[in-house]
């Protein structure tokens, strides 16, 4: 009977691991994430960044939009103002390619977005490819909120963004 009673108890164990290990992470905002302005001018890498908007986003939008990624070492890729609504980029149900060329990093740990205007906008994915890393991709579905860096962390040692100098909020 006491066997039966730990075996079970294992079972609940191994049951509870294995849900907890499957929850997605939703984005979340990073209200002191900064660009470290010392990494703006490298461009010693190019990498290949495939936007997909959500169909449940706005038909299309006028806001800015900006990107940032990078890895657990602090190398840091920034690109300002991806949108340009003359080509039609973010509008729903669509996906937008952009060259981004930044610094090298190691694999890429972490991706923000950072949206200013009043249209909204609900990007569905964010891939990411380079020369020497992992193709990564963050899913959003959700819309951004205006004026905040939002998105994702995934770095076994966090990159302190906030102790670089900035140029945005």
């Amino acid at each position: 009977m006491v066997k039966a009673f730990y075996f079970l108890l294992l079972l609940a164990a191994i049951f509870t691991a294995a849900q907890a290990r499957s929850i997605v992470r939703r984005p979340q905002p990073h209200s002191s994430f900064k660009i470290n302005i010392t990494q703006i001018n490298p461009r010693s890498c190019s990498y290949t960044v495939r936007i997909a908007t959500s169909c449940s986003s706005p038909r299309y939008t006028r806001d800015q939009i900006s990107l940032s990624f990078g890895d657990a070492h602090g190398n840091q890729v920034y690109a300002p103002r991806l949108d340009d609504p003359s080509r039609r980029t973010f509008e729903r149900c669509s996906t937008d390619t952009f060259q981004v060329f930044g610094p090298c990093t190691y694999q890429i740990c972490y991706l923000y977005l950072y949206r200013s205007g009043y249209d909204g906008w609900r990007p569905y994915s964010v891939e990411v490819y380079g020369y020497n890393v992992k193709p990564v991709t963050f899913y959003f579905d959700v819309f951004i909120p205006s004026n905040m860096w939002y998105g994702f962390n995934y770095c076994r040692q966090p990159y302190d963004a906030s102790a670089s100098e900035s140029t945005m909020k």
